[in-house]
């Protein structure tokens, strides 16, 4: 199996403008190196988050990549001389977040007698380049479904290697024409890297599926929705003082409809908003702000999210390569809204179970507060007349609201230059306690800049 590329970058928490001088260097932050996570390379689904099935809820579009469909990463399937039909609908979905799910129309089950094997109609999924299971370990199986026709349907559920053996099995009996969840647990009678999820209906009728998830048992903390146990523990031993997420450019996004807006990422799975990644793959956002938190206090690292700045990626739509002209700023008429937006995110984090968006938090598991301290606000972005006056608007709100939260600002995409000049004398204006210079260049140069914060 390919191993998922996770691009987690020692983030420089920096500057802080009204340090005192000391004779010989500067005070260091106890905070000063933490985690930069990314949602990139499948870094997140099929990275850390342990999700084992791909395209679970049939969102994969060709507006994402040109070759995919609902169906992608799918097998249309019908064992033992049985036969049926599949499409993929929106009429009615689990929730209107999650517009999409498979019909499969069970036409016939063949029993004939010179195939051995299990005979029915379904699909199979191979995952992220292959399921890994592990001898003697459990896995954890669920999906959504409905039956469209008048009886109950039973659904064999097996996990199987590239040879067709058998790895684990178990049934559910689907009996419900409302949506409805169903769960099951696949126990793995022997390990493989490659293995496939079988889900195959063996009762003639129509049946509705949905959300169709596979995960291990043994997720980091043994946590419902959890993280790759392995990978997590890797960054836990790192002991990071913070982690920095969602992302960089994924968090202002492809254009304004692509920003990373952090209420679409927290709820029931089925009720999350999916969308495309800037990167050229998909989010699901079950890996999402209220994860995120939880692994932040798993790991007593403090949380630090990255929210957009009112506006997108310069570079949204490809523009990096005529210049960095794509970055769009929300209306003025919608600022009231989204400023809102950001400061449900402290209340949601920090707030009393009273509250409104503490409620929220406390709903999904968690009443205590998280603590949060830090609120990044922008990543690299232009400084543009129109990032300006956002920034500002958000920033004032916060220190308004929340004079407890060290916003940290943002002096672009360079280690010098106009955008890097214009970043700090916005900083300076403002007062800020910390700024992020967030810079990228060859490693010579770090090399020869080791004492560049040692007189700011």
């Amino acid at each position: 199996m390919k191993i998922p590329k996770i691009l987690f970058v020692l983030l420089l928490l920096s500057t802080f403008i009204h340090a005192q001088n000391i004779k010989g260097g500067k005070k260091i932050s106890t905070d000063l190196f933490g985690l930069f996570f990314e949602d990139i390379n499948y870094s997140a689904d099929g990275g850390l988050y342990a999700e084992l099935v791909q395209n679970r809820s049939f969102e994969y579009n060709p507006a994402e990549r040109l070759e995919w469909s609902p169906f992608s990463y799918w097998e249309y399937i019908s064992p033992g001389f049985s036969y049926g039909k599949i499409s993929a609908e929106t009429k009615s979905p689990v929730h209107p977040n999650n517009p999409h799910y498979i019909i499969l129309d069970v036409e016939h089950v063949g029993h004939e007698t010179q195939f051995t094997g299990d005979s029915g109609v379904g699909i199979k999924n191979s995952g992220f380049d292959g399921i890994v299971v592990r001898e003697g370990e459990n896995y954890n199986f669920s999906m959504f479904a409905q039956v469209l026709s008048s009886r109950g349907m039973d659904v064999l559920l097996s996990l199987e290697n590239r040879k067709g053996e058998v790895l684990a099995q178990n049934s559910v009996t689907i009996n419900s024409d409302a949506w409805k969840k169903y769960t099951a647990t696949l126990t793995a009678k022997a390990a493989c890297d490659s293995a496939s999820l079988v889900v195959l209906i063996q009762t003639e009728g129509k049946l509705a599926l949905d959300m169709v998830s596979l995960f291990p048992e043994k997720t980091f903390k043994n946590r419902t929705n959890g993280l790759r146990a392995d990978l997590a523990q890797v960054l836990a031993d790192m002991h990071p003082k913070f982690i920095r997420f969602p992302g960089g450019c994924l968090v202002h996004g492809d254009g304004l409809d692509n920003m990373y807006r952090w209420k679409n990422t927290i709820g029931p799975l089925e009720q999350r908003v999916e969308q495309r990644n800037i990167w050229g793959y998909h989010q699901t956002t079950g890996l999402g702000y209220f994860e995120y938190f939880q692994f932040c206090e798993d790991i007593g690292a403090k949380p630090l999210p990255v929210v957009p700045a009112a506006v997108s990626c310069q570079n949204s739509g490809g523009t990096w390569r005529i210049g960095g002209t794509g970055q769009k700023a929300l209306p003025e008429n919608e600022m009231d809204e989204y400023i809102q937006e950001v400061l449900d995110l402290i209340e949601w984090a920090n707030g009393p179970v009273t509250s409104e968006w503490g409620a929220k938090r406390a709903a999904a598991g968690h009443p205590e507060p998280f603590n949060l301290e830090y609120v990044g606000v922008g990543n690299e972005d232009k400084m543009t007349p129109e990032f300006e006056e956002r920034f500002t608007q958000i920033y004032k709100a916060i220190k308004e609201k929340h004079p407890e939260i060290t916003v940290i600002g943002t002096v672009g995409p360079f280690l010098e230059g106009e955008d890097f000049e214009k970043g700090w004398e916005i900083a300076d204006r403002l007062k800020l306690g910390i700024v992020d210079e967030h810079y990228f260049t060859q490693a010579e140069w770090f090399l020869g800049n080791q004492h560049r914060y040692d007189s700011y």
